[in-house]
């Protein structure tokens, strides 16, 4: 079904399009729900065209292209017509110009005490060592009227407790210790922006369902499997098992994930 060359006055509404297709594919709103992850309150709504339950227009795009899939509908005219009553998607945000990291780069460094504090110790030794071996080479006038038996002073030399040792790096959030090897963890972090996760186990059970705000973290395990939603993808940081999932997938899409104990391979 497409709803592309349709007339502008006769074109059906988005919520109504989603609506006719699925209908049309034989498809229940518990059959589409359990297809997309998608509650059905949310797909209720978004067919009476009511987006304010999807959390976002970022959120109501990722759910529009899930629904679309499932009825096999052409989500792109859909997504042009839910831009075009929503105002629009926003102006992305541009890269910092090149001279901006140039500029950065070219500020003055700062002093380098540790170069300074050997220069002068050195310089100090070498004092010392000199003035020990003028005085030793004179053999008469005022100076050698002193203790003959008098022993040159020694080299001042560092104690082993000044040395300071090498700071350890703190360890990185990747490495998680005490995990448990009987069971499969996974961390979602919202990074970059909000994100509405979705876990379930082997079974189907829920484990967690909702909106994880920016800089809002979840843990969730299981003894088998974790089946994973989430939405706008791109804004999380996901670790599992322990290991970074470098690559999630793009800002404002939803994607849908499965780990089990020994995954990922590589993190």
């Amino acid at each position: 079904m497409s709803i592309g060359n349709s007339p502008e006055a006769d074109r059906p509404s988005v919520g109504a399009a989603l609506q006719k297709a699925r209908i049309g594919a034989g498809l229940t709103v518990e059959e589409v729900s359990t297809t997309t992850r998608v509650r059905i309150p949310i797909v209720h709504a978004i067919e009476q065209d009511d987006f304010s339950r999807c959390g976002g227009d970022v959120y109501a795009r990722g759910h529009i292209r899930a629904l679309a899939r499932a009825v096999s509908l052409d989500s792109r005219p859909l997504i042009d017509q839910f831009d075009a009553e929503h105002g629009g998607r926003p102006a992305p945000t541009p890269a910092a110009p090149l001279f901006e990291a140039e500029r950065i780069r070219s500020d003055p460094r700062r002093p380098n005490w540790t170069a300074a504090m050997v220069a002068a110790i050195v310089a100090v030794v070498g004092f010392v060592g000199f003035t020990l071996f003028t005085g030793s080479g004179k053999s008469g006038g005022p100076v050698a009227s002193g203790d003959a038996n008098a022993k040159p002073a020694p080299a001042p030399t560092r104690h082993p407790s000044t040395i300071k040792p090498p700071v350890k790096p703190e360890p990185s959030d990747s490495a998680v210790a005490g995990l448990p090897k009987d069971k499969v963890t996974i961390k979602v972090t919202a990074r970059d922006g909000q994100s509405w996760i979705s876990a379930k186990d082997a079974n189907g059970k829920l484990l967690e369902d909702g909106l994880l705000k920016k800089g809002e973290s979840k843990t969730i395990t299981d003894k088998e499997r974790i089946d994973l939603v989430l939405g706008n993808a791109g804004a999380v940081q996901l670790y599992v098992n322990g290991k970074e999932v470098k690559r999630v997938g793009d800002k404002g899409t939803v994607e849908r994930l499965s780990y089990t104990r020994g995954d990922p391979q590589a993190g």
